[in-house]
């Protein structure tokens, strides 16, 4: 098992189909390491710094494939979703490319559905198998590593998100308006400090209205 790789990088490649390879030269040997779209935006090519690359080694058939991360925690996050049954390499991958490693984790652990539907590919009853199956599991493991959230990125519990939704489809907003409403207040500290379900709706609800 190749548990990293220090090297320098040589080519970051971006495919028609969303995927970016990293070639990194170690000893004069080029790996091909698939890594998340947050990882290559850190890497210049030509940079005679090296750069460590945590790996997850799959091994088909046909092939072998690296994936690359940019901490052994996102390694190990993404061992932990690709365990689940359904998720496979590239969908655990767009996750983490979309919420981040604390976000992502956050979502799971606090079970907020809206936060993984964020991630394309990913309906509401995968996202809830993955909280059902990793919340327990996540919230002991991001103690042990030390992920901790940004307060910037505070989402609702799911019992307030539901209230809100509902409120809100009631009073016939529309799912769309209702996601980037969600997504404004999350942004306030106020709102995200309550945990009163009538808090967060009034705030949508004003911003909304303006």
């Amino acid at each position: 098992m190749i548990s990293y790789l220090k090297g320098r990088v040589a080519e970051v490649i971006k495919s028609s189909s969303s995927r970016v390879t990293l070639i990194l030269e170690v000893n004069q040997m080029g790996y091909e390491v698939q890594i998340p779209s947050r990882l290559a935006r850190q890497l210049t090519a030509d940079s005679a710094e090296l750069v460590q690359v945590f790996t997850h080694l799959q091994i088909r058939e046909d092939q072998f494939i690296l994936y690359g991360f940019a901490s052994a925690a996102e390694r190990d996050l993404f061992r932990q979703l690709v365990g689940v049954s359904g998720i496979g390499t590239q969908l655990a991958i767009a996750m983490i490319d979309t919420l981040g490693l604390p976000d992502l984790v956050e979502a799971i652990v606090t079970g907020n559905i809206h936060a993984l539907l964020q991630t394309p590919g990913v309906g509401k009853k995968t996202a809830e198998r993955i909280a059902l199956e990793l919340k327990t599991r996540l919230a002991q493991w991001r103690q042990t590593v030390g992920v901790t959230t940004t307060a910037s990125s505070a989402t609702p519990t799911a019992a307030i998100q539901e209230d809100l939704e509902m409120t809100l489809l009631a009073l016939g907003y529309s799912n769309e308006e209702i996601e980037q409403a969600l997504s404004a207040i999350s942004q306030d500290s106020q709102v995200t400090q309550s945990t009163n379900a009538e808090d967060w709706i009034r705030s949508a609800i004003a911003w909304l209205s303006d």
